[in-house]
């Protein structure tokens, strides 16, 4: 009989030390228009490692050159965390991941095989002594390269729990040390992923020989509370992402996870050790470069998480803070401090600033952002924070230009077609192009863009909004392009929105351009990209 949450709350103590397994990098990455280049995914790696996760899910190595590449290359570089790589239980698999992580301090290989019937009958068309043996196999081959080896059975919370417990038992044997539990399709209820771990632990005789994770997906809007009831019922690490990133609806929220435990110790009696004033900055720059714009009402990190406008509420906030807030926006990377810098401010006071809102950069990121700031300047009056940070987590997902804007300019009014001049530099080459096309001014300028750079897209998604305040606000355009079958995100920023949409454009062509090689490998990953 499955224990109650009272007694498992008695029998694992006054606190314990919950392991953050992030896979933004991996899980996070396979979200449609959300792929990374090696820099971006570096940044996010090193911004993972500053939030203090314990566990990095750097990628999946055999999906193709690019994300073996990426993973070799967070190992050699990012220190403190684990670095993990996903494989099948397939020995070209293991063999490839172990030639990534090789190079880490903490390396760790993460091995998956399906257990669920379905799974069985339809995919991998295995009996469950098959399955069985692969996944043992699995785990002792992944053994031999290194002591840490993560072992999840696919769509275990849709397989039979006799079954599922006989697969944890043997592959705990064989030598995982962590046991990871998928809810892949989202289909479960808390009180069900409490149940199936609690029953786990009582069930599987050696299970204190490993740590239990949990994989929440988010397809009904319960990732964070089946990870949190999880927790409850004794599970040890909880992998998620940051904004809840992940194929389809999504992972459980890091952010969100990590403060229900700060906020609510008093229940849940568990802690991480994720420092939660670089939350927002973090989620920033995830945001930044994967164009994945994070809902004003997201909890923790969203625009209006602390926001108070109903008069009770204000009233109440100016008496006791805690009236209406249950957590501090400081502690969790919101800064009170708005006007910081103006045209006279200088490198040594933007690096300063930069520093405050949580962001590491290079001499050369910190010059080219310090050019772009004295631009800005000369347009507004003001620079607010986010204005600084969307001047950095552009330069940050810099992608390299083939094509850059130089100037336009526009004719139109209603019922007319639109008359565009426009001029792009092409290395040392300056090309202009002159039309009368399109249902707008935006429209125009894309259909220009298009004859110069010689590309035919199709524009699936279009977002503008105000980085700050006031008439002179910086415009920030994010696009999502569909080119050959894939898709290729843009971002562009402007105190001109018709400008910001001409940035945005082009950096979703240089994307292209830059990935152009690697389209044929990018199409073997997307067959071969688990839904773990």
């Amino acid at each position: 009989m499955a224990d109650t949450i009272a007694q498992v709350q008695t029998s694992v103590g006054e606190s314990r030390r919950i392991l953050i397994f992030d896979t933004t990098l991996r899980d996070g990455e396979q979200s449609p228009g959300c792929s990374m280049n090696l820099r971006e995914k570096l940044e996010v790696a090193q911004a993972l490692a500053d939030l203090g996760v314990d566990i990095i899910e750097a990628g999946f190595p055999i999906a193709s050159p690019g994300d073996f590449e990426a993973v070799r290359e967070i190992a050699r570089q990012v220190r403190g965390p684990v670095i993990c790589g996903l494989a099948r239980c397939r020995p070209e698999d293991i063999d490839r991941a172990w030639e990534a992580v090789r190079y880490a301090d903490r390396p760790r290989i993460h091995v998956f095989l399906a257990t669920s019937p379905i799974h069985r009958e339809y995919k991998l068309r295995m009996t469950k002594q098959q399955i069985i043996e692969r996944a043992v196999e699995g785990v002792r081959r992944a053994l031999s390269y290194c002591p840490d080896v993560e072992f999840s059975p696919e769509d275990a919370t849709r397989t039979e729990l006799e079954f599922l417990c006989q697969v944890l038992e043997a592959v705990i044997a064989a030598g995982a040390t962590t046991v990871n539990i998928p809810d892949t399709v989202g289909y479960a209820t808390p009180r069900q992923m409490f149940e199936l771990i609690a029953n786990l632990r009582n069930r599987v005789p050696n299970i204190d020989k490993a740590v239990i994770s949990v994989h929440c997906h988010n397809d009904l809007g319960l990732a964070v509370a089946n990870s949190l009831a999880s927790i409850e019922a004794g599970a040890g690490q909880v992998e998620c992402t940051i904004n809840g990133l992940g194929e389809r609806a999504g992972n459980c929220a890091l952010e969100e996870v990590v403060m229900a435990l700060r906020t609510r110790h008093d229940y849940y009696r568990a802690h991480t050790e994720i420092h939660t004033q670089r939350l927002v900055p973090t989620s920033r720059l995830v945001s930044g470069i994967t164009g994945m714009v994070v809902q004003r009402n997201k909890a923790i990190v969203g625009q209006n998480a602390f926001a108070h406008e109903a008069g009770i509420h204000q009233d109440g906030i100016l008496k006791e803070r805690s009236t209406y807030e249950i957590m501090r926006p400081e502690d969790v990377g919101f800064t009170t401090t708005q006007l910081v810098l103006g045209k006279h401010s200088g490198r040594a006071a933007l690096a300063d600033r930069a520093r405050a809102l949580g962001y590491r950069l290079t001499p050369e990121q910190l010059n080219a952002v310090f050019e772009e700031f004295k631009l800005l300047a000369d347009k507004k009056k003001e620079i607010y924070d986010s204005d600084l940070a969307a001047l950095i987590e552009q330069e940050i997902a810099h992608v390299p230009d083939r094509w850059t804007f130089d100037s336009y300019r526009v004719s139109t009014a209603s019922g007319q077609t639109p008359q565009v001049w426009l001029r792009l530099r092409r290395g040392e080459q300056m090309l202009e192009i002159e039309l009368a096309d399109g249902d707008g001014p935006i429209d125009a300028v894309f259909l220009a863009i298009e004859k110069l750079t010689g590309l035919s897209l199709v524009c699936k998604d279009f977002r503008v909004h105000s980085v700050s305040v006031g008439k002179d606000a910086q415009a920030e355009v994010n696009v999502e392009v569909e080119y050959q079958n894939r898709l290729y995100r843009g971002r562009g920023l402007s105190t001109d929105t018709v400008e910001a949409s001409a940035r945005a454009f082009l950096n979703a062509i240089n994307r292209i351009l830059a990935l152009s090689n690697g389209l044929n490998a990018g199409r073997k990953a997307a067959e071969t990209q688990p839904t773990n």
